[in-house]
């Protein structure tokens, strides 16, 4: 859970997973939409893969991530939780 907390704590990861919300997309649709460097994208992405918030699939030349909605729902339901 720390590392899902860590991956949410940067306003570019946030973004990124804002972004997926939309729809799924490669490294390069993603870097578009910010005015960092591509590798600083990556590196956003790992930490996010790492946290398992986001899943990633080679298709053909490009690799295509999705937000792994699974994990925010479990998330999700841990917060409710301590309401309770």
């Amino acid at each position: 859970m720390n590392a899902i907390f860590k991956a949410l704590n940067d306003p570019v990861r946030r973004k990124i997973i804002e972004l997926l919300k939309e729809k799924d997309r490669n490294a390069g649709e993603i870097a578009s939409k910010f005015t960092i460097s591509k590798p600083s994208i990556s590196h956003h992405l790992d930490i996010l893969k790492r946290a398992d918030l986001v899943k990633s699939e080679k298709k053909g030349q490009y690799v295509i991530y999705t937000l792994n909605t699974t994990i925010i729902e479990d998330v999700i339901s841990w917060i409710v939780s301590l309401k309770k």
